[in-house]
């Protein structure tokens, strides 16, 4: 990615491993309330015609915030970068995103979809406003299914994994995913805090499993870092 395009600053997913707040230097009950950029769509035309490159969408903050099935910021992005012919890179965990499979199948990039986990219940402790595991494992397979260029984003993997990787695995598997990114727990003082509170932590152990497991499934894994 050679740009970061963000439509919403904050994140109404409320995951807490979230690194954001610490690296924009934002309080983290401020960061759980989304604000759109509503001019975004606008100001990214103009800009366009200035530079090359692959455009990163959802860099710091998901682009598919709940309030983007009304207001379409993101959708309106798509579309001026469509037409203009760029190459997309994009994270999210929401299934919003396969309200634009129309636009994402005629342009040229890749979409990360972030598991976390298959357990609904840890999923509502850990991102309580995310769409749960089974929305997302279908989301991949959607857009697999129509063509894009998909892959699972496995991060941060925490120890809630611990002796669940092999189910784990097998899910990401039936997906038909072919490639996997592994991130591990970058701490930071407060999000630290906030997982040692709920008892998380990374687990370099379940990271290490889930990845011998891939393998032998026929998963390519890549480091995110």
């Amino acid at each position: 990615m050679d740009y970061a395009l963000n439509p919403y600053s904050g994140c109404a997913h409320g995951c807490v491993y979230c690194y954001a707040p610490e690296v924009t230097h934002s309080k983290w009950e401020d960061w759980r309330v989304p604000k759109a950029k509503m001019n975004i769509a606008r100001r990214l035309s103009l800009e366009l015609p200035n530079i090359k490159g692959v455009i990163g969408i959802g860099t710091v903050t998901d682009p598919y915030q709940p309030a983007e099935s009304e207001l379409e910021l993101t959708r309106q992005c798509l579309r001026v970068l469509k037409e203009q012919g760029f190459r997309i890179h994009m994270h999210t965990k929401s299934d919003l995103i396969l309200r634009d499979i129309d636009l994402l199948s005629e342009m040229e990039g890749t979409v990360g979809i972030t598991v976390t986990g298959i357990c609904e219940r840890e999923s509502k402790m850990t991102e309580p406003g995310a769409p749960m595991p089974l929305r997302r494992l279908e989301t991949i397979r959607r857009l697999a299914d129509a063509g894009i260029d998909v892959y699972a984003l496995v991060g941060p993997v925490l120890n809630h994994l611990e002796g669940k990787e092999e189910a784990f695995v097998s899910a990401l598997a039936d997906t038909g995913v072919k490639l996997i990114y592994i991130d591990s727990l970058n701490s930071r003082p407060l999000l630290s805090e906030r997982l040692s509170r709920m008892r998380f932590r990374g687990s370099p152990s379940a990271e290490r499993r889930i990845k011998d497991l891939a393998q032998v499934a026929g998963i390519e894994v890549r480091p995110v870092f």
